[in-house]
């Protein structure tokens, strides 16, 4: 599959099997984020990967809804970003979790962004303080996002290329 389909076929996917992910795959997904340019070369991020099916369970607690891919996943990597070495800290982040998404995808494994930074749990604890506290990440690192990764036990149709917003695009001006 070329960069394009991949594209038009990578969906958030929420349901997975109970089938685990290979250890090669897991070292491909990770290492895909640490291939990720960062501003600066900061390298600065962090990743917290995450199999173990109670500590999964913890994490879903993160917020109350949009977190239902944590418990189902087989892999779940935090990604946090030491923001004193970079103030650039959420782009950072932001690629890192896309290329594991792309990783993923073409891997044919699903996949799904869990937004932590400016929700909260369901008592009003910052979400990423909560995944913070819960794995022992340093208060210098921020965190961004989860990451789940899983066997797919869901089909998501491709993108329609028909609807895309066209509108939304300005050449050299707006």
């Amino acid at each position: 599959m070329d960069f394009h389909e991949l594209i038009i076929n990578r969906r958030s996917i929420r349901k997975y099997t109970d089938e685990p992910i290979s250890a090669e795959d897991v070292k491909l997904i990770l290492e895909s984020a640490l291939l990720a340019p960062t501003s600066k070369s900061s390298r600065a991020w962090q990743l917290v990967a995450v199999e173990d099916k109670a500590t999964l369970e913890v994490l879903a607690g993160c917020k109350p809804m949009g977190a239902v891919s944590v418990p189902r996943c087989s892999l779940a990597v935090v990604v946090a970003v030491d923001s004193t070495k970079t103030e650039a800290w959420v782009e950072d982040a932001s690629v890192a979790a896309s290329y594991m998404q792309l990783q993923a995808a073409a891997l044919g494994l699903g996949s799904c962004w869990v937004q932590l930074y400016g929700r909260f749990t369901a008592d009003g604890t910052p979400s990423d303080q909560f995944v913070q506290e819960t794995l022992g990440i340093p208060e210098t690192c921020s965190v961004l996002c989860i990451v789940t990764v899983g066997h797919p036990d869901e089909v998501r149709k491709p993108q329609d290329t028909d609807k895309l917003k066209w509108e939304n695009v300005h050449v050299d001006r707006w």
